[in-house]
């Protein structure tokens, strides 16, 4: 059957299986805590995300935007095959679909659910229903009442009131029974549905026997309905609970991991890799552990755009036994263009390719990779098992004989180019050279026949971890044309390709592999001369889906755009490079920057051209003769048709018209070439601390001290911890202070320090780029300046922070292969001292340098 959903903002065409999604086995739990297939009793191994739409924010959000919900469930869906995911797991909000006596209720946001199944049932992708959150539906708005059982008492409350749990019995019970009018099936009855977790991190403050005892009575609630499926119960929370969990008759326990910590309001810079070498769970000698299946319920490198981190997280989570694993959490992407689910999360395969490229990675690890099987410690673990991930290249690989997947550019080839049966990929590769900063798939069909989808251009605009808001685009979608070369023995240099998707009527011939002008869409590839075994049309199915599948965004780059960061600082007399990322409805006619220096009364106002390099990649070279001391400011002009647009301020006109009022510049720190390089100035407002403790959490107060004008300012960071014996961090991202200043840092060979008040003793040092950490103790006494030499920083454990959750994973990284400190390696500055508990330790920084 096909079936069309126009709306006013995409256009794609989905075509649904002809017949229903043959019947899968059930999943069970051994004696040995090991999820197995029923029919041939092997082991199983999931992977997919998290998603949300028919609850709280995501399902309003579709109501602003006049989205229809099941369509944009239809389009995300299909998104999740494209992206081989096998699981999805949702908690559901209960207060969305129940009464305040825990009676189920038949609504919009329960038929959307059943929707969601039915349509990821024919995607073969299981499912895992989290019955309860107990908590509001309203992030990150307000809460919505909704008369729910779980507004009606406080979170730490629900799993001890005689009330609630009577409530939730009668809640989770009608849940299990609930038939899907789509499926037919009742959740406890379809094979799909591979099991049920009680609650979303539950809140346990009373005793181990309450806990026994709340457990016990949801899971015999749950027997009741003759729901067979197995159980599972969240052990990553209350860790004074852990032996009550296991006292338990749950067939598996399920835990989380962000390991760099969440909502951060800004995206992290660094190399990660070193925070998810290891998931090391405390209280595996707990009586029961062994035979209980290990489940990640929600997992997620936040904050971060990088595409390297998902397989090597899926690499460490089977290493450490878990058999389910599932982000948190996919955005849809009718609303993905702002980011406005979860602010510290961000992935989805129009909006975000690299990373979503990186996650069909990782869940080629978690099929691929056996469970418990160890690389190593890190960097030995970023090469494992026909897999690759890098920070410095930020990439991840799968590299085998028939799969070639890659997040980012690369020029490694495959393994074997002859017996390759998938490509997919961003960027460039010794296979496929294309322009476009879209997602890519390339698959073997038979010998001589492919079929290439190609996703349209996603383009950066703002920061996608700062505050949301749907009034704020984060990523743009452009709809361009490029000429893409492959380079696959399989189809030779020449060879015939036709558009299958709705209203694709694209059809050439390629010349000496090259693809011109080719736009976004689904192509059959077929090598010169090949005579086809069999047809291939739009409506052929093929794995879990057909053929013409298509699903994109429309254009959204309606006007233009600039993302660009300035350089930090640069030195006189050096040529600058300015870069930027512009997109709009058209490539403009041409862009230029301007100074601060101009002006409508003067004839000479000299301007620079910034010129196209690669996709949506802007780059000027402003000569050093005007890159004079002190601050260098400019703007963007971005013109179409004698029609200019000044940024940063994105007003129309240019800094030359003489009404033009906006005082908005990037800017640039001009410093003498000998000058030291300054990391860290008190006054300066870039220069952003982070203040840390371990174990947990303190209380930080800090002040800019500038009292007096004969002594320069400071800042003032007052801590304090509940914590015995902790210990408290101050960081600084310093990367950009160093990276245009190569030739002064290859002569600096001392690290400096001005205090006031400050510690007995503490650390000092860098953090490099390759997650190592180094630094040197320090007796502070009555001098305002120290000075440690670079040749006295030592290679010491890296404080994993900012804290992962859960709380109970490793604080530090302890390297085992020693790497010599580079002055050019340096990201993070660092300095660290100890504290007593409940007593305020104060430090007073002035500025922090190399000389």
């Amino acid at each position: 059957m096909q079936r069309r959903i126009l709306t006013l903002i995409f256009c794609f065409v989905i075509f649904f299986p002809a017949t229903p999604a043959k019947e899968v086995p059930s999943i069970y739990v051994d004696k040995k805590g090991v999820m197995r297939w029923e029919d041939t009793r092997e082991e199983a191994s999931f992977f997919g995300v998290n998603y949300t739409l028919p609850f709280a924010h995501a399902y309003r959000a579709m109501g602003y935007l006049n989205v229809d919900r099941k369509a944009a469930i239809d389009r995300d869906v299909y998104h999740f095959a494209r992206l081989g995911f096998n699981a999805y797991r949702i908690h559901i909000w209960d207060v969305e679909i129940s009464d305040i006596n825990g009676n189920l209720i038949e609504n919009d946001h329960l038929d959307l659910l059943d929707w969601l199944i039915y349509k990821l049932k024919e995607r073969d992708i299981h499912i895992i229903l989290t019955a309860m959150t107990n908590f509001g539906n309203g992030y990150p708005e307000r809460n919505q009442p909704t008369g729910g059982f779980s507004y009606a008492y406080d979170k730490c409350e629900i799993h001890t009131n005689p009330e609630a749990i009577r409530a939730q019995e009668r809640y989770i019970a009608s849940l299990a029974m609930h038939v899907n009018p789509y499926t037919g099936k009742a959740y406890k009855d379809d094979p799909s549905v591979v099991g049920f977790e009680i609650n979303n991190e539950p809140c346990h403050t009373g005793t181990q026997q309450q806990t026994r005892d709340y457990i016990n009575r949801m899971l015999a609630a749950l027997r009741k309905t003759g729901n067979r499926k197995p159980l599972f119960y969240n052990v990553s929370h209350n860790m004074q609970q852990i032996e009550a969990y296991y006292a338990t008759g749950i067939q598996g326990t399920t835990y989380q991991w962000y390991p760099v910590g969440l909502v951060s309001g800004y995206a992290r810079k660094g190399n990660f890799l070193p925070y998810v070498d290891d998931y090391h769970i405390p209280f595996s000698h707990v009586k029961g552990f062994e035979n209980k299946a290990r489940l990640v319920y929600e997992y997620d490198p936040a904050d971060i755009m990088y595409s390297y981190m998902h397989p090597a997280m899926a690499r460490t989570f089977r290493t450490a036994g878990f058999q389910w694993i599932t982000q948190f959490a996919y955005d849809p992407m009718d609303m993905a263009w702002a980011n406005t689910e979860y602010q510290t999360h961000f992935l989805n395969l129009a909006y975000t390719p690299q990373k979503a490229i990186s996650m069909k990675i990782a869940a080629e690890v978690a099929y691929s990779v056996p469970r418990g099987q160890s690389y190593g410690t890190y960097p030995a673990d970023t090469l494992f098992a026909g897999f690759t991930v890098s920070y410095s290249q930020d990439m991840s690989m799968m590299n085998t004989k028939e799969k070639y997947f890659y997040s980012n550019h690369t020029s490694t080839p495959p393994v074997d180019a002859v017996t390759l049966k998938s490509i997919a990929g961003y960027g460039n590769s010794p296979i496929v050279q294309y322009e476009g900063t879209g997602a890519y798939f390339i698959d073997r069909l038979e010998e001589g026949v492919w079929r290439l989808e190609v996703m349209p251009d996603a383009v950066p605009v703002s920061d996608p971890f700062a505050k949301p808001s749907l009034h704020k685009e984060v990523v743009t979608i452009a709809w361009n044309n490029w000429d893409m070369t492959l380079r696959l023995p399989a189809l030779q240099d020449d060879f015939e390709i036709r558009g299958i998707n709705e209203g694709n009527r694209y059809s050439t011939q390629a010349v000496g592999g090259v693809i011109p002008a080719l736009g976004p869409g689904v192509y059959i590839l077929q090598r010169q001369g090949y005579v086809s075994l069999l047809q291939w049309d739009a409506d052929t199915p093929w794995n879990n889906i057909r053929l013409g599948e298509y699903v994109a965004p429309q254009p959204r780059a309606q006007t233009y755009t600039v993302f660009h960061q300035a350089a930090a600082v640069t030195e006189s007399g050096k040529p600058l490079v300015i870069e930027a990322q512009i997109a709009g409805s058209a490539f403009p006619d041409s862009v230029w920057i301007y100074t601060d220096r101009i002006s409508f009364w003067s004839d000479n106002n000299p301007r620079y051209p910034m010129e196209r390099i690669h996709g949506y990649t802007y780059r000027a070279i402003i000569p050093g003769e005007v890159v004079t001391q002190g601050k260098f400011r400019y703007t963007i002009i971005v013109s179409r048709d004698g029609n200019p647009t000044t940024f940063p301020a994105g007003i129309s006109g240019t800094p030359l018209d003489w009404d033009y009022a906006s005082p908005m510049y990037w800017e640039t720190r001009v410093v003498n070439e000998t000058s030291a390089i300054s990391l860290y100035s008190a006054t300066r407002e870039n220069s952003r601390i982070e203040t840390y403790t371990m174990p947990e959490w303190s209380r930080v107060h800090r002040e800019l001290i500038d009292t007096c004008p004969e002594t320069r300012p400071v800042q003032r960071f007052i801590c304090e911890s509940d914590d015995e014996n902790p210990r408290f961090f101050l960081r600084s991202y310093v990367k950009e202070e160093i990276a245009l200043r190569t030739k002064r840092l290859g002569k600096s060979n001392t690290l400096c320090v001005s205090l006031q008040n400050a510690p007995d003793s503490l650390n000092i040092g860098f953090v490099t780029n390759t997650g190592y950490t180094y630094a040197a103790k320090i007796a502070v006494n009555e001098k305002s300046v120290y000075r440690i030499p670079l040749s006295e920083l030592q290679q010491t454990a890296t404080a994993l922070l900012p804290h992962p959750y859960p709380v109970f994973l490793k604080k530090y990284f302890d390297p085992v292969v020693p790497i010599p400190f580079r002055p050019e390696d340096i990201e993070l500055l660092e300095i660290s001292f100890d504290g007593r508990k409940n007593e305020k330790a104060i430090i007073e920084i002035g500025d922090v340098w190399l000389e």
